[in-house]
């Protein structure tokens, strides 16, 4: 990728903040047997190429005072809450001086693997980029995945793909890191009452409801007394 940069003489925070008001984000680029120079560039182009992968993880061309140098993406400073970049910073790139950089992972196939096309199986995307090292020729824009062998209960680790041609790992703690897992969808089912047993009626399940004591029987009402009749007079 190729972007234009303009040289800058003022600096510190005034001066940033009003070449920020004219559309313009202050940067700085340094490195190899160059002194670092103060540079800005127009934020406008700056905000769509950092939309774009390559921009974060490839050698760039960057031009400035009409000559061409290579440089890398080192620091991009956002605003808290505005759509704006504040500062920007770039590091030199010598073609026998080997870099360390983050390069992403593209992951392919998983849909047509026995893992998830017969086993119904999750497959986790552990890690979504390597740090490697390597000489400029050599960065990958990514590396690319396939995912499409991944079976049952065997997850991917990093020995398990081939790096491109004069890429090598940077372990951080971990010589073989898991990139990908691959793990069993649990079903839930539920249990059905067993055929021929009786539903409960709805007293039984009230009763269940209040605490399992069966309801109070309610006393019948006293008959009504019939009043007696007088004696017949004689």
């Amino acid at each position: 990728m190729k972007f234009v940069a303009f040289e800058r003489a003022k600096q510190g925070t005034g001066a940033s903040r009003r070449l920020r008001i004219t559309g313009r984000t202050p940067g700085i680029v340094y490195g190899g047997t160059g002194e670092p120079i103060l540079i800005e560039l127009d934020h406008n182009a700056l905000w769509h190429a950092i939309k774009k992968e390559a921009f974060h993880a490839s050698v760039l061309e960057m031009e400035l005072g009409g000559k061409e140098q290579k440089v890398l993406l080192r620091d991009l400073q956002m605003h808290p809450f505005k759509q704006q970049i504040l500062h920007i910073d770039f590091q030199r790139v010598e073609a026998r001086t080997r870099l360390t950089m983050k390069v992403p992972l593209h992951y392919s196939g998983e849909e047509e693997s026995p893992a998830v096309k017969a086993e119904n199986c999750l497959v986790n995307h552990v890690m979504t980029e390597l740090t490697v090292s390597c000489f400029p020729a050599d960065v990958p824009e990514f590396i690319n995945i396939d995912l499409s062998g991944l079976k049952k209960g065997s997850p991917l680790h990093l020995k398990d793909i081939k790096l491109p041609k004069g890429v090598k790992f940077v372990a951080k703690g971990q010589d073989n890191p898991v990139l990908v897992s691959v793990s069993a969808i649990v079903e839930e089912v539920e249990a059905a009452p067993a055929e021929g047993a009786a539903a409960p009626d709805a007293k039984d399940a009230k009763a269940g409801a209040k605490g399992g004591k069966p309801a109070a029987k309610t006393a019948a009402a006293p008959a009504a007394k019939t009043p007696a009749k007088p004696a017949a007079k004689k």
